[in-house]
């Protein structure tokens, strides 16, 4: 008895499989040819691809990569070249800078060298000249001494 009202109240085995077999078979009639349809459509559009629509974008992007590629080429010559010119000038420049330098260098060491001998001549000048106040100084104290004694 007990067995019985359990499995009457609380055992719902034999009613959701019922239900669920019910839901399968009617799922599987009404689905099944539609999603037959799909999958036939599917594979027709893959196998479309796969036949024309794939060669004719591998064709179209090989033609572009080739003619990106000789773009690409044309454009690093041209780079090239102008980076050569460009190291060409820049050698020049220096050239020309170092040169001035070198000028600049020479001047202002024949600069100094005038510099030292004019240094030299004012110095034998002053000396000179020091000399000559010397002896009038002196002169002029021998001729202070000659009227001091009087």
């Amino acid at each position: 008895d007990v067995g019985e009202i359990y499995s009457r109240l609380l055992d719902h085995r034999p009613v959701i499989q019922g239900e669920i077999r019910y839901f399968v078979k009617e799922f599987e009639e009404k689905r099944g040819l539609r999603e037959l349809r799909v999958l036939e459509n599917l594979k027709n559009t893959i196998f479309e691809t796969n036949e024309h629509v794939l060669p004719k974008c591998e064709q179209a992007m090989h033609d572009n990569l080739n003619e990106a590629f000789k773009r690409l080429q044309a454009a690093n010559d041209m780079v090239n070249r102008l980076q050569e010119r460009e190291h060409e000038e820049r050698k020049l420049q220096m050239d020309k800078l170092m040169a001035r330098e070198e000028k600049r260098i020479a001047h202002w060491e024949e600069f100094m060298k005038e510099q030292h001998s004019k240094q030299a001549e004012v110095d034998e000048e002053h000396r000179k000249a020091m000399e000559r106040l010397k002896e009038q100084y002196s002169e002029m104290e021998k001729e202070l001494a000659k009227y001091v004694s009087f």
